[in-house]
């Protein structure tokens, strides 16, 4: 009988370091041979030009974009014949990853992983929730689901995890890492592990071959069957993994909600945007840092991202902005673009304006 191939979902809120984690997952891969699907909810995808950077033209490395709209979500048409492919060469491929997009839930994929068309060739091995600690800790998340969209889409996400990875947690003291376990464990105390990623990089044994999930043969296909006892909060990742043998989220035990529930963020709540902003003109680095660190302030955008071309530079210069933290950097690998390409993200944000405050303050044209 054909082992299933293993599938670890990545999921987290905007910004929380996905991306980064998963370069460096990839170049700590050993000799696994890994297919990836990347999601980004905009229209270029920034997220997978940087995840084949950190392959550098690996051929155990298989990416696979998924730009617009939300992988495997009611209107995506591409998952499942991707994950058909991906069995069709179930011999060159041992595990599959997949990064949600950072307004989405992890719960639309491990609902068609149970269809009948995957679960013979897939089994979920891990849902890893990653989070801005620096983020959590400032208060973003504490005004409520009901009243903070942001707030909504965070918790939920660490509701269907088995990981919960603390990011960006260099400079922080015991104190702080502490708080920060405290309010995931509020949100979500059925979350099996914490761990704490430094400098963005994840043991590989913390995050690849958990065996978190045991299916269960079903008239309809695969479900999960629900853990017996959850772990307590210091509790270490367990020698015998077997008896961890699915979900007990909020009793749904076998994820039966449906897809209707993961259609709410991104069609029955329009007020989440993504747009491009482009620029065919040089930029100058700082200037272009000090337009959208201005632009965060007075728009209600959450992530930016992109590449921008400089004359201080032959290589292209990334752009990664939370809220108001916005950090440029040389891209190692790609060449200097041959124009400014920016993304955001955010929640009524007014493209039109945007797009005036960088024309504005960097005296170069944004359209």
């Amino acid at each position: 009988m054909k082992q299933p191939i293993p599938v670890t979902i990545v999921t987290g809120f905007l910004g929380s370091g996905k991306t980064t984690l998963l370069r460096s997952l990839i170049q700590r891969r050993q000799t696994r041979r890994l297919a990836l699907l990347i999601n980004e909810f905009g229209e270029i995808s920034i997220d997978g030009a940087l995840i084949r950077d950190a392959a550098g033209g690996d051929g155990q490395v298989h990416i696979h974009d998924f730009p617009y709209g939300l992988i495997a979500y009611g209107d995506d048409e591409q998952f499942v014949p991707t994950m058909r492919a991906i069995a069709a060469r179930r011999a060159n491929v041992d595990h599959v990853l997949i990064e949600t997009s950072g307004l989405a839930l992890p719960t639309a994929v491990m609902e068609l992983l149970q269809s009948p068309g995957l679960c013979d060739d897939f089994i979920l091995d891990a849902t890893l929730a990653v989070v801005d600690t620096p983020l959590l800790l400032s208060d973003q998340f504490e005004h409520g689901a009901g009243v903070n969209p942001a707030a909504a889409m965070f918790e939920q996400q660490l509701e269907f995890a088995d990981v919960v990875v603390l990011n960006k947690i260099d400079g922080l003291d015991e104190d702080a890492l502490l708080l920060a376990e405290t309010r995931v464990r509020l949100r979500a105390p059925n979350v099996r592990f914490l761990e704490l990623a430094h400098q963005a990089q994840l043991d590989i044994r913390l995050a690849l071959g958990l065996r978190l999930h045991q299916p269960t043969r079903t008239e309809h296909g695969h479900s999960y069957t629900p853990l017996p006892a959850m772990p307590g909060p210091q509790t270490g990742v367990l020698a015998e993994q077997s008896r961890l043998n699915g979900h007990a989220h909020s009793g749904l035990g076998a994820h039966s909600h449906g897809l209707a529930t993961h259609k709410h963020f991104h069609e029955q709540d329009p007020g989440w945007l993504s747009f491009v902003l482009r620029s065919e003109a040089a930029q100058q680095a700082e200037t272009l840092k000090a337009a959208v660190l201005e632009a965060s302030r007075v728009e209600p955008i959450l992530r930016s991202k992109g590449f921008i071309r400089t004359e201080e530079s032959p290589r292209a210069i990334l752009v990664q902005g939370v809220r108001s933290r916005v950090n440029l950097s040389v891209d190692a690998v790609k060449p200097a673009a041959k124009r400014s390409e920016l993304v955001f993200i955010g929640y009524h944000t007014s493209r039109s304006k945007v797009a005036a405050l960088l024309t504005e303050m960097t005296g170069t044209t944004w359209r």
